[in-house]
């Protein structure tokens, strides 16, 4: 498995190692901040991502084809609800819509605050093709905070650091009404280039269990040559490295055929929801096994040439609105 290993992300930690919000972000960067949950009862489940570069806007990706960029002026919040009922979100933003500091962050009428213990997420957002509104609070409480960071590429200009991977989210939305709590998981990416520059695709799962949190990166790069790590997050302190189990197939998305592929032992996986099926993207619920423990994980696939194709970029402002104020 190769993966260079950093002290933290190139911005440093946040307030008691959590995120830090007021980091610098390069010309046609990106850096971006990851929240899932599943419900204890597996019925529902959530994902947010912040984003200073909304690295999958149509919008940042013409601004870049015309000259370099400020990602500050292509910031999101992206919100995707699982179960009954199902919401999505993601509005592409201008930067005057972005204020910040190390400790918060507000991106248009949403926000996140971390307190040195928990990340507090207010969302008001409206969801997309169909307009309705995405209101709520989302608080996530880290069991231990991750130190250790790692980069993505050989030249180091990708980034990765799991901040939180053993967490709870305590769940309140207001619209769609809804209430639940479950394991959650919280981490960081930043860049200096986009990421169909370096690679070509990748996919990544995070399966929690009572020892901690099993995590898994594999990456194809541009250059040819791949990177994969395998991890064990413990309940009380930073990842570390973890005998990698065999890759193994899993069925490509129904719709878009997108392909599906991980790592478990004696090929022990299967997929028991498909959460997103896009032309270029997908999430999963898994049922894997790894590190000797039966669990359940959450998976995704990343397919960069698709995302670059001329007409998928044409498909996308039809998800992914572009706000300009």
């Amino acid at each position: 498995m190769d993966g260079g290993t950093l002290p933290t992300t190139r911005n440093g930690l946040g307030l008691n190692g959590g995120p830090r919000f007021d980091p610098d972000v390069a010309q046609d960067g990106y850096v971006w901040w990851y929240v899932d949950a599943l419900s204890d009862d597996g019925a529902r489940g959530i994902t947010i991502i912040a984003f200073l570069g909304s690295v999958f806007s149509p919008w940042y990706a013409l601004a870049r084809r015309r000259g370099p960029t400020d990602p500050l002026n292509h910031a999101a919040v992206n919100v995707s609800l699982y179960g009954a009922p199902r919401r999505w979100s993601l509005t592409d933003r201008p930067r005057s819509s972005v204020r910040r500091d190390a400790t918060h962050l507000s991106i248009g009428p949403s926000s996140l605050e971390w307190d040195g213990t928990a990340l507090t997420i207010r969302i008001e957002e409206v969801t997309a093709p169909i307009p309705s509104r995405l209101r709520g609070t989302i608080c996530v409480i880290p069991t231990a905070v991750n130190t250790r960071g790692f980069a993505l590429d050989s030249a180091g200009r990708h980034r990765w650091r799991p901040i939180a991977p053993v967490a709870r989210a305590e769940v309140a939305m207001d619209s769609p009404g809804l209430r639940w709590s479950g394991a959650a998981y919280l981490d960081t990416n930043d860049g200096d280039a986009p990421l169909e520059r370096d690679f070509v695709e990748w996919d990544w799962c995070r399966a929690p269990g009572a020892d901690g949190t099993a995590i898994l990166y594999e990456a194809t790069r541009r250059d040819g040559t791949t990177q994969g790590l395998s991890l064990l997050a413990p309940r009380d302190g930073d990842v570390r490295d973890a005998p990698a189990p065999p890759r193994t197939a899993l069925p490509s998305t129904r719709i878009w055929r997108v392909p599906r592929r991980t790592r478990a032992e004696g090929g022990e996986a299967s997929v028991t929801k498909t959460l997103e099926d896009t032309p270029f993207y997908s999430r999963s619920v898994l049922s894997t096994r790894l590190q000797g423990v039966q669990r359940v994980a959450v998976h995704e696939s990343l397919l960069l040439d698709r995302f670059a194709m001329p007409v998928v970029q044409a498909m996308l402002p039809f998800r992914v609105p572009r706000a300009f104020r």
